[in-house]
C-alpha cells in the first residue's frame, strides 16, 4: 500500500459487540478532520460480521479510508499468552503487534472506542516524539488511588506512578519501537510476567519507561465518578472509566449523545443503556473494587522498600 501525502493513520482495535461505540468515536473524528489530510482509519479485529464492517465503510469520504484488518491468522500463535478478566477482549492486546504488522509506517495513532474526538486528531499525531517510544497522557485514575499508585510502582517497575500513562490514546513510534525490538520483548513478558491489573496498559508502562513523551491531559480527558470538575481545555474525553450508555449524569456525555444521534447505531445503543439494570451497575462496582484488592495482593506480594531510599 502507497502511503498518502498528509496520511495521518489511526489504529482501533474492536470486536462485534464495540461496533456501535466505535460509530460513535469515528463520526466525532469526521466531524473534526481538516481537507488537507488524509485520514487513514485502521481497526483491527478477530471478530467482526461482515454487516457490521459494511455499517463502519459508509464513513468513508474522499480523504477518509476505513479498512478491516482481521489479526485471525497473525494472533493465533499468541493469543494463548493473553490474560484477560471481567469486560476485557482480546482486542486490547492487538496494538502491541502495529510496529510488527504495519512496517511501512514510521508513527501511527492508536485510539480507544470509547472515546470522543473535540478536536482535529491530526494535531495530536503531529507531535514531535523525538527518539521516545511513544506519547502518551498521564493515568489520572492511578494518580488517585493509592493502591494503584504502589501497584504501578512496585509491580509495574516504574521509579513514580506519576509516569504511568493510560494507553487508551497512544502516538507509536514505530520506528523507534521496532529499533528497540518492542515486539520479541513483549513475548517474553508475556511469557515471564502475568500482569493482572492493566494487562496490555502494564506491559507498554514497563517497557517504555524512560522514553515516553508526556501528552498534555487535554488530548485524554477521563470523567471521574461524581465528578463535576471539567477541564479548561477538552480535545478528546475518553470514557473508560464511566460509560454514558451505562449510566446517568457522567460528565461531557452530552458529547457522546450528539454524535450518536448521527449514527445508525443511536437505538442499538439508547436500547443498551435502557436495559443496563441495576444488578449490571452493581456489578461494575464490585468488578472495580476487585480491581483495587488485586493491586493491593500484587503489592502485598513483592513487599515495599521505597523507605530505603537514599
Amino acid at each position: 500500500m502507497n502511503k498518502k501525502d498528509n496520511e495521518i493513520p489511526v489504529f482501533f482495535a474492536v470486536d462485534d459487540c464495540y461496533i456501535p461505540f466505535l460509530a460513535v468515536t469515528i463520526e466525532s473524528l469526521i466531524k473534526h478532520t481538516s481537507k488537507n489530510n488524509n485520514y487513514a482509519l485502521k481497526i483491527l479485529f478477530t471478530s467482526i460480521t461482515k454487516e457490521n464492517q459494511e455499517k463502519i465503510k459508509k464513513f468513508e469520504k474522499e480523504n477518509i479510508s476505513i479498512e478491516f484488518v482481521d489479526l485471525t491468522e497473525y494472533i493465533e500463535k499468541f493469543q494463548n499468552k493473553f490474560y484477560t478478566r471481567d469486560y476485557f477482549s482480546q482486542t486490547t492486546y492487538f496494538r502491541l503487534f502495529i510496529p510488527d504488522i504495519y512496517l511501512e509506517y514510521d508513527k501511527v495513532l492508536y485510539i480507544d472506542s470509547d472515546t470522543i474526538l473535540l478536536h482535529d486528531v491530526a494535531d495530536l499525531y503531529n507531535i514531535d516524539l523525538g527518539t521516545n517510544l511513544v506519547g502518551a497522557t498521564t493515568d489520572g485514575a492511578v494518580s488517585s488511588i493509592r493502591e494503584l499508585r504502589d501497584y504501578v510502582e512496585l509491580v509495574v517497575g516504574l521509579a513514580n506512578f506519576k509516569d504511568y500513562f493510560n494507553a487508551g490514546v497512544l502516538l507509536m513510534n514505530l520506528e523507534e519501537l521496532r529499533n528497540f525490538r518492542f515486539k520479541s520483548k513483549v513475548l517474553y513478558l508475556l511469557d515471564t510476567v502475568k500482569f493482572r491489573v492493566a494487562q496490555d496498559q502494564d506491559y507498554l508502562n514497563r517497557l517504555c519507561k524512560g522514553r515516553v513523551k508526556n501528552i498534555d491531559s487535554s488530548w485524554n480527558v477521563m470523567p471521574a465518578a461524581n465528578s463535576e470538575n471539567r477541564s479548561k481545555e477538552v480535545k478528546l474525553v475518553h470514557f473508560n472509566l464511566n460509560k454514558p450508555w451505562h449510566l446517568d449524569n457522567i460528565l461531557y456525555e452530552e458529547y457522546f449523545w450528539e454524535y450518536a444521534k448521527n449514527t445508525e447505531f443511536y437505538d442499538t445503543i439508547f436500547k443498551i443503556k435502557s436495559e443496563f439494570s441495576e444488578t449490571q451497575k452493581q456489578a461494575d462496582i464490585q468488578t472495580y473494587l476487585r480491581l483495587i484488592d488485586l493491586a493491593q495482593k500484587e503489592v502485598d506480594c513483592v513487599g515495599d522498600d521505597r523507605k530505603n531510599r537514599g
